[in-house]
């Protein structure tokens, strides 16, 4: 008896629910920004789809077709820059997942409707926030003219212009607090122009 691959989730088919899950819920919210494929520590990983609002709350996804193999070397990355985090699996990871993720971690199952055939999205556990975040890490979202730039703002450019992108996050963790640090961040991400957004139009984020 061969599978029903049509009752399987796909990447494209979780990402296209989840958007247009997320676009319905922020559709009144100005200040809410949805970013697919968001850059971590500068291609170490990327973050499937990213809401930016007054937190950045990272979503993601490993549909049934998928593995988790790859998942334990994402977390450490995410763990260590997102304010919160959810992970959307395919039903056949569901308890692999639970198992595997922090507690903070949300989770929601995305599996497909028999008589429709469409994708519906369960929330299992909501997330959290995330209680380990590196301020280095956090400003390492931010480009290195970005980043020079903010030191500027603060005062404490002096010396930083040759400095290489990593010295740069690394002075911006020390001379701002961690709230001051994320608030600053997000800011920059939401008027970043020229990335990938959750518009098909818009260009690839570098």
């Amino acid at each position: 008896m061969g599978m029903n691959l049509a009752a399987f989730t796909s990447d494209r088919l979780i990402r296209t629910a989840l958007i247009q899950d997320l676009q319905r819920i922020h559709e009144s919210d100005p200040e809410a920004k949805i970013v697919q494929e968001l850059g971590i520590t500068h291609g170490a990983a990327r973050i499937d789809i990213a809401v930016i609002d007054g937190s950045i709350h990272g979503y993601e996804l490993k549909s049934d077709m998928d593995t988790l193999r790859r998942l334990p070397g994402q977390m450490g990355i995410y763990n260590s820059v997102l304010d919160e985090m959810t992970l959307v699996v395919g039903k056949s990871h569901l308890r692999d997942a639970i198992n595997l993720v922090p507690e903070w971690w949300g989770i929601v199952m995305a599996k497909v409707a028999e008589s429709t055939g469409a994708i519906v999205l369960h929330t299992i556990r909501e997330a959290e926030e995330n209680p380990q975040r590196d301020s280095a890490a956090i400003a390492s979202l931010l480009w290195r003219d970005e980043a020079l730039h903010l030191l500027e703002e603060v005062g404490a450019a002096e010396g930083m212009k040759s400095k290489t992108r990593r010295v740069l996050y690394e002075k911006l963790a020390s001379v701002l607090d961690q709230d001051t640090l994320r608030l600053r961040v997000r800011k920059c991400l939401f008027s970043r122009v020229g990335w990938r957004s959750a518009q098909p139009h818009m260009q690839y984020d570098g």
